[in-house]
């Protein structure tokens, strides 16, 4: 049976669908993208800053399911410009343990939600 995992420190869905979905002992995020989510508003500055919004949305969704970055077995990382890479993998990596990280794979697509630069969303299990 599958659970909705919601969490109000994380930007509420935008279109019908949740936050993440527990099924068993395996956590399944939707991308997430740097909405604030108190404000509801883009963070946008840089890409850098865009990256840790969506860092930290992930972050919070993760805790409402009981998880860290550390239960994080697979990530999948969409970019609207490939040239961010250095920069989005530099903000990645910093919430991630080198040793332990996910497998993972980084797509260039042609435009994202919102008009977004980076969307990351994560398989995590328990």
């Amino acid at each position: 049976m599958k659970q909705i995992i919601t969490t109000k420190k994380a930007p509420a869905p935008i279109g019908p669908y949740n936050q993440a979905i527990l099924h068993g002992n395996t956590l399944y995020t939707s991308g997430q993208i740097a909405l604030h989510p108190e404000t509801g508003e883009l963070v946008l500055d840089d890409i850098k800053t865009e990256t840790k919004q969506v860092m930290e949305n992930l972050k919070e969704v993760l805790a409402a399911a009981g998880m860290t970055f550390e239960n994080v077995v697979k990530t999948t990382i969409f970019l609207s410009d490939m040239d961010n890479f250095a920069q989005v993998n530099e903000v990645y990596g910093s919430y991630l343990n080198e040793d332990t990280a996910p497998a993972r794979e980084t797509v260039a697509v042609k435009t994202l939600p919102k008009s977004v630069n980076v969307e990351i969303s994560t398989i995590a299990i328990k």
